[in-house]
């Protein structure tokens, strides 16, 4: 009932205020460390895609961050910097039309809005509305729009959804886990960046 999720809460806050802050970084160390040569997980073979999941998994076990989804650490923008998505990582193109530039995400928790970037060759973007779930951490992503070649709008199909669960979040750093299995890290490159109004 009501109780017993108080009491998990008080657990799970009082259980990451005493993890010991240089677990967390050491951790995040050794994983950007593996990413190293992986083109955000282009280049990766099976095995280091396993060793980043295991090296992934060891930093979310160590989550700072009791309640991802109302925090204001997930504002700003963030850079994609591993994926194990093939569709985002472009893996069914030809290499020459596969997104080398930065691929970014900024995030808005006020207005529950999202917003991804990609870069160069293409310079595609999407815009996203988020809704939590109110339970694990979890938020449904429903895409809106779609601008292809950095000019041409298209509106979203009622399919291009899917839900995202926050299973690390400090200042530097982001993880996530995907409904299609895939995991996400990315890290904080703007702070101060906000989402431009409504349409581009």
């Amino acid at each position: 009932g009501t109780a017993y999720a108080r009491r998990r809460a008080r657990a799970r806050c009082c259980a990451a205020a005493t993890r010991p802050r240089g677990a967390v970084e050491a951790a995040k160390a050794e994983l950007l460390q593996s990413l190293q040569g992986l083109e955000r997980g282009a280049a990766a073979s099976e095995e280091q895609a396993a060793e980043v999941d295991r090296l992934a998994a060891a930093v979310e076990a160590l989550n700072p961050t009791r309640d991802p989804l109302a925090s204001p650490l997930l504002n700003g923008q963030w850079e994609l910097i591993y994926t194990t998505s093939a569709s985002i990582l472009g893996l069914s193109k030809p290499k020459v039309l596969r997104p080398w530039g930065a691929i970014k995400q900024a995030l808005d928790t006020q207005t529950l809005r999202a917003e991804n970037l990609e870069g160069a060759p293409l310079f595609n973007a999407v815009r996203a509305k988020l809704t939590p779930r109110g339970e694990d951490d979890i938020v449904d992503v429903k895409f809106d729009t779609f601008r292809l070649l950095n000019s041409l709008k298209v509106q979203a199909p009622e399919r291009a959804r899917g839900w995202l669960k926050i299973t690390f979040l400090d200042e530097q750093m982001r993880v996530c886990r995907g409904d299609k299995g895939n995991l996400f890290v990315l890290t904080m490159v703007d702070r101060d960046y906000s989402l431009p109004a409504e349409g581009w």
